[in-house]
């Protein structure tokens, strides 16, 4: 059943369970057990020890330990042990007050989020996670649900990174691009210049970012996000009451300090995004090898390391200022464990999303789908469109954008040249089109686990509210895609793109 159709059950029946269960932790777990059982035929010894190994392998592969991924969970626990201290200073309150009489108005709170997306592109993970410690207690006072703040973030992290050469995405992307110029001999191209020369015609990406800004101008609430915010903007409920567990919201067992000020709240995150900037510029020289540049050095920036030496600083200097106020305090050891708590649901899905993509990874899910576009007969205009909805599918299927992007970008790349060399670039970037699609529809993307984590939402609310406006972007994609097929010029593609998702936005609006 390896690289079949088939390899395509674990992950349906996996996304299956989360929409009518909407019980992530149990629907992963299914996804797992069914995937592992494929993979060892059912023989039930073999099934158990696969799913072992898909955990273990987490964090212990091959007699060394995995540091990247431990690192992160070490830094969802840290950012949850500051967030618990920046509620007991009485900083977020602070911060939040401040807000509510500088940004007065819904709108005025949503559009910071978008913004601050935008400016903080250098990495994902580091977008969602910061941005929605600065903007939680903005939105909150505006009575804004935490699911519509999770789409804010979501939709302005992987889009705005993928579409930058100085970012961890780009250097990334950078680096598979060279090695298909070098693979083809396309000594003319340079990767960097492919890279620029395909930013415009990522048409989802674009639409995406301008999607947020849109839904936020004509106040567009569609599918379940239309009942996330009228409740939130009646009763200031900004969380479903059925679905309550979210990661990183405190359970009211830290107490506020009454005399918290802003700068309870702004220096420790200033202290985590300067800290984590010059580690990302100092290790990603330390890893240059060939020379030092600006795209080497967030080719081999460590971000993860990165991350738990920011988070580890703040949370020091959180503890300091929390030590030094007057008042009544809770115990330290007290507010660290309510933060570490909060933080479990979003570790114990992020550990679970890693195994089943583990499994569908042994079970050939993505070769199965790659092997679909190679074996297709198609006009090579057409290969744009196609190489969009395969990786979108791959990248829902898998969960990983950057895998798919491993996946598909060197068969992306060698069709292009052997149908039409002056493809390459467009059929590059559907690659990074589709992916992130396709990841900004997947329950067990680890972008949207953060984006969830950072924005405080239940993440099958996120994935749930999320999906309308993916799909309309997507839309938008395709015709533009098509539209590039038929006349050969990403200009009119793009403006087919725009001009049909404004066009689906104002029938939505009027509708």
């Amino acid at each position: 059943m390896e690289e079949t159709f088939w390899s395509l059950l674990p992950p349906f029946i996996m996304i299956l369970l989360v929409l009518l269960t909407r019980r992530v932790l149990l629907s992963l777990g299914a996804g797992i057990v069914v995937g592992a059982l494929m993979v060892e035929s059912y023989d039930i010894l073999g099934t158990l020890e696969r799913i072992w190994f898909s955990f273990q392998n987490l964090f212990y592969a091959e007699g060394a330990w995995d540091i990247w991924s431990v690192q992160l969970i070490i830094f969802l626990l840290l950012l949850g042990i500051l967030i618990a201290f920046l509620t007991a200073t009485g900083g977020a309150q602070a911060f939040g007050q401040w807000a509510v009489n500088r940004v007065r108005t819904r709108k005025g709170s949503q559009y910071t989020t978008g913004l601050l997306g935008v400016a903080i592109f250098i990495d994902d993970y580091f977008n969602s996670l910061t941005i929605g410690q600065v903007s939680r207690p903005i939105t909150d006072r505006q009575n804004v649900s935490r699911a519509k703040l999770a789409y804010l973030i979501d939709s302005t992290s992987a889009p705005v990174t993928v579409l930058t050469p100085i970012s961890s995405w780009g250097a990334y992307i950078i680096g598979i691009i060279a090695t298909i110029i070098s693979t083809h001999e396309l000594t003319e191209l340079s990767a960097l210049t492919t890279f620029v020369q395909m930013i415009p015609y990522n048409f989802y990406a674009i639409a995406a970012v301008m999607l947020v800004f849109l839904a936020i101008f004509f106040k567009l609430e569609i599918g379940p996000m239309k009942k996330h915010e009228q409740r939130a903007e009646a009763s200031g409920t900004l969380i479903d009451p059925e679905n309550p567990d979210v990661p990183g919201d405190l359970k009211g067992g830290v107490k506020e300090n009454g005399h918290g000020r802003v700068y309870h709240l702004l220096l420790p995150l200033l202290v985590l995004l300067v800290t984590t900037i010059t580690m990302m510029v100092i290790t990603g020289i330390q890893g240059s090898e060939d020379g030092v540049t600006l795209v080497s050095t967030f080719a081999n920036t460590d971000v993860n390391l990165s991350l738990v030496l920011g988070g580890t600083l703040a949370v020091i200097l959180s503890m300091i200022l929390y030590a030094v106020q007057p008042g009544e305090k809770t115990n330290f050891f007290s507010v660290t464990w309510e933060g570490i708590k909060a933080m479990l649901p979003a570790v114990y899905i992020l550990i679970l999303a890693w195994m089943i993509v583990a499994i569908i990874e042994a079970i050939g899910t993505d070769d199965y789908l790659v092997g679909i576009v190679e074996e297709a007969s198609l006009n090579a205009a057409y290969l744009p469109v196609m190489i969009f909805l395969i990786a979108g599918v791959t990248a829902f299927a898998t969960g990983t954008s950057w895998g798919t992007f491993g996946l598909m970008l060197p068969i992306a790349g060698s069709m292009a040249v052997e149908l039409d060399p002056t493809l390459l670039v467009p059929a590059l970037s559907a690659v990074l089109a589709g992916s992130v699609f396709g990841d900004h529809c997947s329950p067990i993307s680890d972008t949207s686990v953060l984006s969830s984590t950072g924005a405080g939402s239940n993440h099958i609310d996120h994935i749930v509210t999320q999906i309308p406006y993916a799909l309309i972007a997507a839309t938008s994609t395709i015709l533009g895609y098509l539209a590039f097929a038929l006349t050969s010029s990403v200009i009119i593609g793009l403006v087919v793109t725009i001009a049909i998702l404004i066009g689906i936005v104002l029938l939505l609006k009027n509708k």
